[in-house]
């Protein structure tokens, strides 16, 4: 009896000590089993130093341990089946949650608080989702307003620039990361001509406002001028777009996803290997390039943290445009005036003014947190600036100030267009997503994208082609494909 008595002494001892020094057994413990790799078993049937009843409420203390891991991962398991449901029920809504990574966050939760917690914010989550189903109605209808009509496919490399051709023919162009430029017919989809003068990257390209000249900028350091003739194809008739369309809402896609290219598309199309004219003063990647009103002069961006103004007959430098502290990522040209927009790392753009000869002024828009991506004219005087803060800024020219909209996303925007006609704004984002909005910043749609359809990378860039009769909007991106879609616009404004 004494023996015993003595037992429940030591019990009550080793119950102290793992009180006051838990953390300190828990680090034993798995480090021992680390060491080991022995299960529980073996561990009761080897010889030990401590008293066995010792030994045995610590055997005790570790199985209710292991007991209560069991316990969490098992409520874990029931928490993950529990989102899979609330997501399936929001899809089948046409809403999917916006947070991919809710069943992440809430499992990294306190394991003491992990139940009341996420029942809670799952609740919240499927009330904001449920509201903004019956707010914006626009995700469930984007796809009868916005078809996708056709896929540009061929290139080797990630897409960085798509522009429509201002002059008859009409022809879409592509600026890629495999060095070439590709024009291509809208109507069939097949590669017309193949720009391969660059020894880079081409990263931009514009088509001249009454010529068949194109401007492409370079990580050569270059900007070439080239000029195009093509002949188009008879167009065939294009499927119903509707009937492209699935019942099936957004599905997560892998970046690995791509289309399938057979063989190279445009090693039968006819080959452009020397420019017309080469414009080099720059130090550095030639980011982006376009025409100033007229034709007559060219201005380019670069990642040497200037900009060039260029004569287009004799190629010679006529400015270099200086103020910006880190690279420019960006340019763009007024329609009717002489007037230039740069943006830049950083976070600021500015305002060149060419109209009056003799003085060229400047002005300097602050406003964003993060890299200007791009920044646009519209018809009028505002200017639209989009930024890795993930927001999109409509500016008056008259004041600077301040925006006089802000539009906030949930991702990085890349180079945005706007539809000059109808003031609607194109946001290609790095989440693979392309919204629309008007100049108020009234989100108006989001263009589908599923498992079949849509991009499955990063889109770079959009551009509107207002006149054509079959695509008025075009994006590509990094899964080296750009995408014609028809936009009904009277519709689309009709739901606003």
């Amino acid at each position: 009896m004494p023996t015993e008595s003595g037992s429940c002494s030591t019990a009550r001892q080793a119950k102290q000590k793992r009180k006051s020094h838990s953390l300190s057994i828990r680090r034993t413990n798995s480090s021992e089993q680390e060491r080991t790799g022995l299960p529980r078993e073996m561990l009761e049937g080897q010889d030990s130093k401590l008293p066995s009843s010792v030994r045995s409420t610590l055997l005790e203390l570790f199985g209710q341990i292991e007991r209560e891991f069991e316990n969490l991962y098992i409520e874990n398991l029931e928490l993950r089946r529990e989102i899979d449901t609330l997501n399936e029920r929001l899809a089948a809504e046409g809403q999917a949650i916006d947070g991919a990574e809710l069943s992440k966050g809430q499992l990294k939760t306190k394991a003491s608080h992990s139940t009341s917690q996420l029942s809670q914010k799952l609740k919240t989550t499927y009330k904001a989702s449920t509201s903004k189903i019956v707010s914006s109605f626009k995700t469930t209808t984007s796809r009868a307003v916005c078809q996708l009509v056709k896929e540009y496919i061929g290139h080797r490399d990630g897409i960085w620039d798509v522009s429509v051709a201002r002059t008859q023919p009409v022809v879409l162009g592509t600026a890629s990361a495999d060095h070439t430029a590709l024009l291509w017919s809208i109507e069939t989809g097949k590669c017309l001509v193949k720009y391969s003068g660059h020894v880079g990257s081409v990263n931009s390209i514009k088509f001249h406002p009454s010529e068949q000249l194109a401007l492409t900028a370079s990580g050569d350091q270059t900007a070439h001028i080239w000029r195009y003739v093509v002949q188009l194809p008879t167009p065939q008739p294009i499927a119903d777009p509707s009937q492209q369309i699935s019942g099936e809402d957004e599905v997560e896609c892998s970046d690995k996803d791509e289309p399938d290219i057979d063989g190279d598309v445009s090693s039968d199309c006819p080959t452009i290997r020397v420019p017309l004219t080469s414009l080099k003063s720059h130090q550095g990647v030639v980011i982006a390039a376009d025409w100033l009103v007229g034709g007559k002069q060219a201005v380019t961006a670069s990642w040497d943290r200037t900009a060039n103004l260029y004569d287009v007959e004799t190629s010679e430098l006529v400015h270099s445009l200086t103020g910006h502290d880190q690279e420019l990522t960006h340019c763009c040209t007024h329609p009717t005036q002489r007037l230039v927009v740069t943006s830049s790392r950083d976070t600021t753009f500015r305002l060149w003014d060419f109209r009056d000869p003799s003085i060229h002024s400047v002005n300097v828009f602050q406003g964003h947190t993060d890299t200007v991506t791009s920044a646009v004219f519209t018809v009028g005087d505002n200017v639209v600036s989009g930024s890795d803060d993930r927001t999109v800024k409509v500016w008056d020219l008259k004041n600077m100030r301040s925006p006089i909209a802000t539009i906030r996303t949930d991702s990085a925007i890349n180079r945005i267009n706007v539809c000059v006609g109808q003031k609607i704004i194109a946001l290609p984002h790095d989440n693979r997503q392309v919204r629309l909005f008007d100049m108020s910043g009234v989100r108006l749609a989001r263009l589908p994208r599923s498992s079949r359809q849509g991009h499955r990378r990063m889109v770079c860039c959009s551009a509107w082609s207002e006149d054509h009769p079959i695509c008025n909007l075009f994006t590509c991106g990094f899964d080296r494909q750009a995408i014609g879609w028809n936009i009904n616009i009277p519709a689309l404004l009709q739901e606003k």
